[in-house]
């Protein structure tokens, strides 16, 4: 028993002193050379090809265009979904490759389907933003409404929910405007597939939505916004007063002005610029906000409104002064 005690101590000294390793990336030195070789040759070739999915040899068509419309759970034509996704290039070159062979198989295209979801987008997208922004002014709509039917953000949507690897054009990768006429294609094709109602759930999930953690104010540009609110002011026979409440650092390049506006001795809004005309400029913003019910504290827009709205058009009215 003492002996167990004498070495027990020393068996647990020993196991403190054993030495441990760190793991080490074992990368010999040709590796980073070799892959920068590479890459050289590879751009001197110009750079790496992307093939379309459809040079694959498992590529099934008709497959994909069934697991496209039970992706967006949505009932589509087969015929009108492969017009959608058969762009004009396609079309002109595979009329090319028939008369090589002599051979002639007519093919559609989605021009007149993207015509038809154009349209469709532009009306329900202005019914919408008018429904959901009764207080904004006619211009600011229209001006939501060309951000929401853009180019640039109908290609982001089309890239998105799947449809780059399945459009049929001539070159590939596909550009944007080939991206956002697919769209307004797919659009048209489940227009004529379901009714009016689909497509409006679809372009509200899909595009209108885009619109989440937006600040609207931003898409229509208003050049003279003191001109504007002392022009919808005055037709309430009310005028606006600028009063300078504040100022610091003047005369140096950090200078602050803090400027409020009021009416009948109550202020309805307070602006900050590095000058006085300028603090009185964002003042005239923050109140246009404030009568259009677009705040920076606004209530989220509703996203949830079924089938086609009906706006009362009689709180919209168009400003012509900007």
């Amino acid at each position: 028993m003492s002996l167990f005690r004498r070495f027990v101590p020393l068996y647990i000294k020993s196991l403190k002193n054993v030495p441990t390793s760190t793991p080490v990336k074992n990368i010999h030195r040709w590796v980073a050379p070799t892959l920068m070789e590479f890459k050289r040759r590879e751009n001197k070739l110009g750079g790496k090809k992307t093939n379309p999915r459809n040079t694959f040899l498992e590529w099934n068509l008709e497959a994909e265009l069934y697991a496209f419309g039970k992706r967006l759970n949505e009932d589509f034509d087969s015929n009108l979904l492969l017009q959608a996704f058969t762009d004009r290039s396609y079309v002109i070159k595979e009329e090319m490759k028939q008369k090589e062979m002599e051979i002639e198989i007519k093919m559609k295209d989605n021009r007149e389907l993207a015509e038809q979801g154009e349209k469709f987008l532009n009306e329900y997208i202005q019914v919408y933003l008018e429904t959901v922004l009764p207080k904004f002014p006619l211009e600011g709509i229209v001006g939501i409404r060309r951000y929401l039917t853009s180019e640039d953000l109908l290609a982001h949507v089309s890239l998105h929910i799947g449809t780059k690897d399945i459009i049929l054009a001539a070159e590939y990768p596909v550009d944007n405007f080939t991206l956002a006429n697919t769209f307004k294609a797919i659009v048209g094709a489940l227009l004529n597939s379901s009714g009016d109602e689909r497509t409006a759930h679809f372009v509200r999930d899909f595009v209108i939505t885009q619109l989440q953690g937006k600040d609207v104010n931003e898409y229509w540009h208003i050049e003279d916004p003191w001109a504007m609110l002392t022009g919808l002011l005055e037709k309430n026979q009310t005028t606006v007063e600028p009063r300078l409440i504040g100022e610091a650092g003047k005369g140096t390049l950090l200078a602050c002005y803090r400027v409020g506006l009021y009416i009948e001795k109550r202020m309805i809004s307070t602006g900050f610029g590095e000058s006085i005309a300028i603090a009185k400029e964002m003042a005239a913003r923050e109140a246009l906000k404030k009568l259009f019910g677009t705040e920076d504290h606004m209530k989220p827009i509703n996203f949830k409104i079924d089938g086609m709205p009906k706006p009362k058009r009689q709180s919209h009215h168009q400003i012509s002064a900007s």
